[in-house]
């Protein structure tokens, strides 16, 4: 599979009367727009060639899908007021844009040194980024936004699978829901779950439909920790961070693995 194919089936799957592609040869992109609009959506081919070479056609499927729901998504009015209950934190990496793509600034915080907090409204089958004109124009403060969708995170449900591997137990949060990520963020939920470790607290977010905890016992539990976290934040859809962070006093520290069983 190479840049000129994955095109033509991007283009193919993703036609539409209203839609016109314009591919940057430089860059190796593709965007989608909205031919009344102007508003669309640029994807990277190589990215998606090298996902196809490891998932086939799952790859293509997931990347029609959210470019799909991406675009009903701006075509439709947005509107904060009223659906105060849909609004939620989302977990990116520092790398992630800081605006749209219309220069618009996206409404974040900055989390730790390798992530950042965005906040979205949530629109059923996809979501909206927050940016500042939508805050502006609904008359949202960024206090208002931030509180509303930290208080909507502590609702989630924090149900997860449990592994003990070489004397570690690692717990797994994956209900898919595009918020597994933003449970780090509830830090009342983060505190009880520390109360049962009997060794060191280990979190990760490795990309946005997963939230490892690890109760680290041993040495070989890092090695253990950082090769999983780097296998989600390969495979996963939307990658945050293949570093992992110790979580001691409600603070994250990253943990810095190096060799088989030294940490720093």
């Amino acid at each position: 599979m190479d840049s000129r194919k994955m095109r033509k089936e991007l283009e193919e799957r993703l036609k539409h009367p209203d839609r016109s592609f314009t591919y940057d040869r430089e860059k190796d992109q593709l965007r989608i727009e909205n031919i009344h609009t102007g508003k669309g959506i640029t994807v990277s081919l190589p990215g998606i060639i090298a996902k196809w070479q490891d998932q086939k056609e799952k790859a293509i499927d997931e990347v029609v899908y959210y470019v799909s729901e991406g675009l009903n998504a701006m075509e439709n009015k947005v509107e904060l007021s009223g659906k105060e209950k849909n609004i939620y934190p989302v977990m990116r990496s520092t790398s992630f844009p800081a605006e749209a793509e219309e220069g618009v600034p996206f409404l974040y915080d900055e989390h730790t040194a390798e992530t950042r907090i965005y906040y979205a409204l949530d629109l059923g089958n996809t979501y909206r980024l927050i940016d500042s004109k939508l805050q502006q124009k609904e008359g949202w403060t960024a206090k208002q936004v931030r509180e509303t969708a930290l208080f909507n995170v502590r609702s989630l449900s924090v149900q997860f699978k449990e592994d003990r591997v070489a004397d570690n137990t690692f717990y797994f949060l994956n209900t898919n829901d595009g918020y597994d990520a933003s449970r780090i963020l509830n830090t009342s939920f983060l505190n009880e779950m520390k109360k049962q470790m009997k060794g060191t607290m280990a979190v990760a977010v490795p990309h946005q439909d997963v939230l490892i905890i690890a109760d680290v016992e041993n040495n070989t539990g890092y090695d253990i920790l950082a090769q999983m976290t780097m296998s989600f934040f390969a495979s996963g859809r939307v990658p945050i961070t293949a570093l992992s962070f110790l979580y001691e006093n409600g603070e994250l520290e990253p943990i810095f693995i190096l060799g088989k069983t030294k940490k720093e």
